[in-house]
Protein backbone atom coordinates (compact mmCIF):
# COMPACT_ATOMS: atom_id res chain seq x y z
CA UNK A 1 0.00 0.00 0.00
CA UNK A 2 1.59 2.93 -1.09
CA UNK A 3 2.06 6.00 1.86
CA UNK A 4 1.39 9.40 0.28
CA UNK A 5 1.74 12.83 1.70
CA UNK A 6 -0.36 15.69 0.25
CA UNK A 7 1.00 19.08 0.41
CA UNK A 8 -0.59 22.21 -0.51
CA UNK A 9 1.30 25.45 -1.31
CA UNK A 10 -1.58 27.78 -2.04
CA UNK A 11 -2.10 29.89 0.98
CA UNK A 12 -6.15 30.95 0.20
CA UNK A 13 -7.96 26.91 1.00
CA UNK A 14 -10.83 28.50 -1.10
CA UNK A 15 -8.54 28.53 -4.10
CA UNK A 16 -8.93 25.83 -6.82
CA UNK A 17 -5.94 23.75 -5.66
CA UNK A 18 -7.39 23.07 -2.50
CA UNK A 19 -10.17 21.59 -4.94
CA UNK A 20 -7.15 19.40 -7.13
CA UNK A 21 -5.94 18.51 -4.24
CA UNK A 22 -8.97 16.92 -2.86
CA UNK A 23 -10.32 15.28 -5.98
CA UNK A 24 -6.44 13.77 -5.86
CA UNK A 25 -6.76 12.55 -1.79
CA UNK A 26 -10.21 11.50 -2.57
CA UNK A 27 -8.71 9.04 -5.94
CA UNK A 28 -5.97 7.77 -4.35
CA UNK A 29 -8.11 7.16 -1.30
CA UNK A 30 -10.32 4.83 -3.60
CA UNK A 31 -7.20 3.13 -4.65
CA UNK A 32 -6.11 1.87 -1.12
CA UNK A 33 -3.34 4.23 -0.93
CA UNK A 34 -2.65 5.68 2.89
CA UNK A 35 -2.59 9.37 2.62
CA UNK A 36 -1.69 12.15 4.86
CA UNK A 37 -2.17 16.28 4.13
CA UNK A 38 -0.41 19.27 4.59
CA UNK A 39 -2.10 22.56 4.30
CA UNK A 40 1.37 24.90 4.44
CA UNK A 41 -1.36 27.47 5.00
CA UNK A 42 -2.27 26.19 8.40
CA UNK A 43 1.35 25.59 9.46
CA UNK A 44 2.59 28.23 12.11
CA UNK A 45 6.20 28.74 11.43
CA UNK A 46 8.70 31.48 10.64
CA UNK A 47 8.71 31.34 6.59
CA UNK A 48 12.22 33.03 6.76
CA UNK A 49 15.62 30.94 7.19
CA UNK A 50 17.34 34.27 8.93
CA UNK A 51 20.60 32.97 9.75
CA UNK A 52 20.35 30.85 6.29
CA UNK A 53 22.53 28.01 7.19
CA UNK A 54 24.80 29.51 9.58
CA UNK A 55 23.07 28.71 12.54
CA UNK A 56 19.81 26.26 13.06
CA UNK A 57 16.57 27.76 13.88
CA UNK A 58 14.52 25.83 16.29
CA UNK A 59 12.01 23.78 14.32
CA UNK A 60 8.23 24.64 15.63
CA UNK A 61 6.02 21.87 16.27
CA UNK A 62 3.94 22.00 12.93
CA UNK A 63 7.26 21.76 11.22
CA UNK A 64 8.41 19.01 13.09
CA UNK A 65 5.19 17.47 12.19
CA UNK A 66 5.44 17.93 8.91
CA UNK A 67 8.48 16.20 8.85
CA UNK A 68 7.72 13.46 10.09
CA UNK A 69 5.17 12.91 7.54
CA UNK A 70 7.34 13.55 4.77
CA UNK A 71 9.72 10.85 6.01
CA UNK A 72 6.88 8.31 6.65
CA UNK A 73 5.86 9.36 2.97
CA UNK A 74 6.94 6.95 0.06
CA UNK A 75 5.33 9.35 -2.40
CA UNK A 76 4.98 13.27 -2.22
CA UNK A 77 2.41 15.08 -4.33
CA UNK A 78 2.70 19.04 -4.42
CA UNK A 79 0.38 21.12 -5.26
CA UNK A 80 0.90 24.90 -5.88
CA UNK A 81 0.12 27.80 -8.19
CA UNK A 82 2.42 29.89 -10.34
CA UNK A 83 2.82 33.40 -9.20
CA UNK A 84 5.29 35.82 -11.06
CA UNK A 85 7.23 32.21 -12.56
CA UNK A 86 7.35 30.95 -9.64
CA UNK A 87 5.97 29.53 -6.01
CA UNK A 88 3.95 31.37 -3.47
CA UNK A 89 6.39 32.77 -0.64
CA UNK A 90 4.85 30.45 2.25
CA UNK A 91 5.60 27.73 0.07
CA UNK A 92 9.32 28.52 -0.54
CA UNK A 93 9.50 29.41 3.56
CA UNK A 94 8.17 25.91 4.08
CA UNK A 95 10.81 24.42 1.62
CA UNK A 96 13.75 26.63 3.23
CA UNK A 97 12.91 26.10 7.01
CA UNK A 98 12.65 22.47 6.44
CA UNK A 99 14.68 20.71 3.80
CA UNK A 100 17.92 21.06 5.46
CA UNK A 101 21.45 19.97 5.56
CA UNK A 102 21.19 17.16 8.05
CA UNK A 103 17.73 16.45 7.01
CA UNK A 104 17.04 16.19 3.84
CA UNK A 105 20.89 16.53 2.68
CA UNK A 106 24.26 16.43 3.74
CA UNK A 107 27.21 18.22 2.89
CA UNK A 108 30.53 16.19 2.64
CA UNK A 109 33.74 17.64 4.18
CA UNK A 110 35.84 19.93 2.08
CA UNK A 111 33.56 18.79 -1.10
CA UNK A 112 31.18 20.34 -3.78
CA UNK A 113 29.19 16.74 -3.24
CA UNK A 114 26.32 15.77 -0.95
CA UNK A 115 24.63 12.91 0.26
CA UNK A 116 20.78 12.67 -0.77
CA UNK A 117 19.08 11.86 2.48
CA UNK A 118 15.56 11.78 1.26
CA UNK A 119 16.29 8.33 -1.66
CA UNK A 120 13.33 5.90 -1.79
CA UNK A 121 10.46 8.65 -2.50
CA UNK A 122 9.22 9.57 -5.51
CA UNK A 123 7.18 12.94 -6.24
CA UNK A 124 4.67 14.84 -8.50
CA UNK A 125 4.09 18.69 -9.16
CA UNK A 126 0.50 19.88 -10.04
CA UNK A 127 0.75 23.64 -10.63
CA UNK A 128 -2.19 25.69 -11.85
CA UNK A 129 -0.84 28.02 -14.19
CA UNK A 130 -2.58 31.35 -16.33
CA UNK A 131 -0.88 30.30 -18.82
CA UNK A 132 -0.71 27.05 -20.86
CA UNK A 133 2.19 24.63 -19.80
CA UNK A 134 3.78 24.74 -23.39
CA UNK A 135 4.43 28.31 -22.81
CA UNK A 136 5.31 28.38 -19.18
CA UNK A 137 8.12 26.06 -20.51
CA UNK A 138 8.74 27.35 -23.91
CA UNK A 139 8.98 31.31 -22.78
CA UNK A 140 10.10 30.99 -19.42
CA UNK A 141 11.96 28.45 -18.72
CA UNK A 142 9.37 26.78 -16.07
CA UNK A 143 11.36 28.65 -12.76
CA UNK A 144 9.10 26.94 -10.52
CA UNK A 145 9.32 23.79 -11.80
CA UNK A 146 13.13 23.97 -11.79
CA UNK A 147 12.92 24.96 -8.68
CA UNK A 148 10.77 22.29 -6.97
CA UNK A 149 11.53 19.54 -8.89
CA UNK A 150 15.68 20.00 -9.46
CA UNK A 151 16.62 22.37 -6.85
CA UNK A 152 14.82 20.58 -4.37
CA UNK A 153 13.39 17.41 -4.54
CA UNK A 154 15.97 15.61 -7.19
CA UNK A 155 18.76 17.10 -5.03
CA UNK A 156 17.77 15.91 -2.12
CA UNK A 157 17.41 12.50 -3.64
CA UNK A 158 13.51 12.55 -4.46
CA UNK A 159 12.82 10.51 -8.22
CA UNK A 160 11.67 10.13 -10.43
CA UNK A 161 9.28 13.55 -10.17
CA UNK A 162 6.68 13.82 -12.38
CA UNK A 163 5.11 17.00 -13.23
CA UNK A 164 1.23 18.41 -14.24
CA UNK A 165 0.44 21.65 -15.88
CA UNK A 166 -3.65 22.67 -14.93
CA UNK A 167 -4.40 25.67 -16.53
CA UNK A 168 -5.33 28.29 -17.72
CA UNK A 169 -7.41 28.73 -14.44
CA UNK A 170 -8.27 32.56 -15.10
CA UNK A 171 -10.20 31.56 -17.80
CA UNK A 172 -11.75 28.51 -17.40
CA UNK A 173 -15.45 27.74 -16.69
CA UNK A 174 -17.40 25.55 -14.70
CA UNK A 175 -17.08 22.68 -17.35
CA UNK A 176 -13.21 22.75 -17.95
CA UNK A 177 -12.54 22.71 -14.14
CA UNK A 178 -14.77 19.74 -13.89
CA UNK A 179 -12.87 17.57 -16.11
CA UNK A 180 -9.83 18.92 -14.50
CA UNK A 181 -11.18 17.81 -11.09
CA UNK A 182 -12.06 14.23 -12.98
CA UNK A 183 -8.27 14.33 -14.18
CA UNK A 184 -6.74 14.49 -11.28
CA UNK A 185 -8.66 12.20 -9.41
CA UNK A 186 -7.80 9.69 -11.75
CA UNK A 187 -4.62 10.24 -11.25
CA UNK A 188 -4.43 9.69 -7.65
CA UNK A 189 -6.41 6.13 -8.29
CA UNK A 190 -3.52 5.23 -9.97
CA UNK A 191 -1.66 5.46 -7.16
CA UNK A 192 -0.81 1.80 -5.82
Amino acid sequence: MKKIVIINGHPNKESFNFGIAEAYKNGALKSGAEVKEISIADLKFNPNLKFGYQKRMELEPDLLEAWEQIQWADHLVWFHPVWWGGLPAITKGFIDRLFLPGMAFKYKENSVWWDKLLINKTAHIITTLDQPGWYYWLFYGRPSVNQLKKSTLEFCGIKPVQVTYVGIIKTSDETKRMKWLEKIKLMGQKQK
